[in-house]
């Protein structure tokens, strides 16, 4: 009995290495990655510009247009193959300042700032200009020598909506402005909304509010429903002129729920949510002129690299912005993204791009 047992396991281990010898080749050896598996990313990183750390301090992140510039901004920054750190204020000026000296102080490779005043962040601004880090600002009133400042043609979007707002009201009309001051594009927009109701004695100023605040739209929609209840009779409101997006959803959604369908509104800036409450049927809000505001982000960043990479934009650079019509949209609902096909002028434009940038993002793809 011992002696069969003895020869079954003698057989079984024949038999074992027998079937180990009939396996496929090379298994072991193919679980170790191959050169060629190897991901590209180290072989792209090696170009000068990439691989950069970019900061961007904002006064606040407010709404979708600030929503989509910060998408543009990371999809442009990752195109390069860098990362973004933003670094929001809730609206609070100190904040802003402190989280500059933070991103000075995190060594970032690079800053963006969106918005802001002079008071408040041009200490900070050549802080880290004496430290080497470009700057790159959009819509502040950071004056620092060497500092290129961004802006989206406020005074032209101003006049592109008040020519259409005394055209469609034949140079008659009584208006309530939206606006707030302490914010340098708007400030430049108020500059064009004085000398309209200069060149335009039948149009009058009936009431005029607006505060930035962490709910602008719903304060706005208030304070716009108490504007309605002064001036509730039909015609005593021919229109609303909002400088800002968010001041216009708060006044179209208090015009929509008062059931006024005699008043119309004119705005400036465009984002998906405002586009959308346009096309709705029988929207009060039939304009707005803008620059896309993932275009912002975008353009803002290839000046930026610009900079780091040794160059010298110019320290004035200006956004063309788009009248956007609502008579020129299609009857189905499109957003930002498709807004071109109707709209001439409207996003994926060039400005900022050289090829020095066009290589780098090149070879991050």
């Amino acid at each position: 009995m011992r002696k069969q047992l003895t020869t079954l396991l003698l057989a079984i281990l024949i038999v074992s290495a027998f079937l180990a010898g009939c396996q496929p080749k090379g298994n072991t050896a193919n679980t170790e990655p191959k050169e060629s598996d190897a991901p590209k990313k180290a072989e792209k990183s090696d170009h000068p510009l990439a691989n950069k750390k970019i900061a961007l301090v904002m006064q606040q992140n407010l709404g979708t247009f600030s929503a989509q510039y910060i998408e543009g901004v990371k999809e442009q920054v990752e195109k390069f193959g860098g990362t973004v750190n933003v670094f929001t204020s809730e609206g609070d000026l100190a904040k802003m300042a402190s989280n500059l000296d933070a991103a000075i102080n995190q060594d970032f490779d690079g800053i963006l700032i969106d918005h802001g005043t002079k008071e408040a962040l041009n200490a900070g601004v050549k802080k880290a200009v004496e430290k080497g880090i470009p700057v790159i600002v959009f819509d502040a009133g950071v004056e620092v020598e060497g500092v290129p400042v961004l802006e989206q043609g406020d005074q032209k979007m101003a006049e592109m909506t008040l020519n259409k707002l005394g055209e469609d009201a034949s140079g008659e009309a009584n208006i309530v402005k939206i606006w707030v001051a302490g914010f340098a594009p708007m400030e430049r927009r108020q500059v064009a909304y004085e000398a309209f109701l200069k060149d335009n004695p039948g149009i009058k100023e009936i009431a005029a509010f607006g505060a930035a605040t962490a709910n602008t739209a719903l304060d706005t929609q208030a304070q716009m429903e108490a504007i309605l209840k002064q001036y509730p009779k039909e015609g005593q409101i021919t229109a609303v002129w909002a400088a800002w997006d968010e001041f216009a959803k708060g006044a179209v959604r208090a015009i929509e729920q008062a059931g006024r369908t005699d008043i119309k509104v004119y705005s400036i800036d465009m984002s998906d949510e405002d586009l959308q409450m346009i096309q709705k049927e029988n929207s009060p809000w039939v304009a707005s002129a803008a620059v896309d505001p993932k275009d912002i982000g975008r353009i803002q960043v290839r000046y930026l690299y610009q900079k780091i990479n040794g160059e010298n934009p110019p320290e004035n650079i200006v956004l063309e912005p788009v009248f956007v019509d609502k008579d020129k949209l299609p009857d189905q609902l499109v957003t930002t993204n498709e807004l071109s096909e109707y709209i001439e002028g409207w996003g994926a434009s060039e400005q900022g791009y050289n090829d020095a940038l066009k290589e780098l993002e090149e070879q991050i793809k």
